[in-house]
């Protein structure tokens, strides 16, 4: 049973809390029935993300078997044989459409795109080095589309270029420590083909521009002021979520460290693993609600 547990890959359903942008910059937090759209959204992209792992690790078995720490998933190891990896995958895809059911059309076309998208990434694009790591930011700004069309609000344009800028920042960290992790050339080109063409002094600056974009783009976001028009705030809360940005920056800067460091996988192993990065996080939440909320 744990086999299958580590199968869906539990841990990676972080990544689709993005679906909850909308409703917390929407102001819908008081709205039990958009609370509800959302968390079908979020289950509905957990489930379709596990049968993407599932469809990844089915093709990437022999890779797998090469890398120090993947070698030990349930299908490179043996513990899950094909047929069966591949029966769960399409339950959890019949799954999603159920629930997804439930929410509006637009939300489908969604998740069938961002779908479409993770099959084409480990299929192919994966292979290809940038369009592996834009690939990876453009699947979390459909998470945010997705969690907004599903509740149906609208979205700020500099708000979806932020969370693509990030996602490229935090992508580009993965591809560095997983280039310190796999010291031994022969597995680097074993296990990831695009790892022989990135290098730690192009990643080095890959990552000080995307995570300096980030930062200017959360900026825009906050001061810009047609990201005013339509929105359920007033313009003074919104800038004031300035004052959050030592958080922010803190956060991609420490990131950045500890990639470089090699003392994290990735992201989610720092949001898990690493109590100041979380601690950072958690208080940029609570200032940010206080900031939004807190006064109306």
């Amino acid at each position: 049973m744990w086999a299958y547990i580590q199968l869906l890959r539990p841990a990676q359903w972080i990544k689709n809390t993005f679906v909850f942008a909308a409703l917390i910059f929407g102001a819908k937090l008081g709205d039990w029935h958009a609370i509800a759209l959302a968390t079908g959204a979020f289950v509905a992209f957990c489930l379709t993300s596990s049968a993407g792992y599932i469809f990844n690790d089915i093709l990437d078995r022999e890779r797998d078997r090469l890398h120090p720490v993947k070698r030990n998933r349930p299908i490179a190891s043996g513990l899950i044989p094909l047929p069966a990896a591949g029966g769960v995958g399409l339950a959890l895809l019949l799954a999603a459409a159920i629930v997804s059911i439930r929410l509006p059309p637009a939300f489908m076309m969604a998740l069938c795109t961002y779908l479409a998208l993770t099959v084409l990434y480990s299929l192919f694009l994966k292979h290809r080095m940038l369009l592996d790591v834009i690939t990876i930011a453009l699947l979390f700004v459909i998470r945010a589309v997705a969690g907004a069309v599903a509740i149906n609000v609208a979205y700020s344009d500099w708000l979806l270029v932020c969370t693509f800028m990030l996602c490229l920042f935090l992508g580009f960290g993965k591809r560095r420590c997983e280039i310190a992790m796999l010291a031994n050339g022969e597995a680097i080109h074993g296990h990831r083909r695009t790892l022989d063409r990135y290098s730690p002094d192009l990643l080095n600056q890959l990552l000080s521009t995307s995570g300096g974009i980030a930062i200017i783009t959360f900026l825009l976001y906050t001061l810009w002021p047609d990201a005013y028009v339509g929105s359920p705030f007033g313009a003074q809360s919104r800038h004031d979520l300035l004052y959050t940005l030592p958080l922010v920056v803190y956060g991609i800067y420490r990131y950045a460290m500890l990639i470089e460091s090699g003392k994290a996988t990735g992201p989610t192993d720092l949001i898990i693993k690493d109590p100041p990065f979380l601690v950072s996080i958690a208080l940029w939440v609570v200032l940010a609600g206080y900031i939004l909320y807190g006064r109306s």
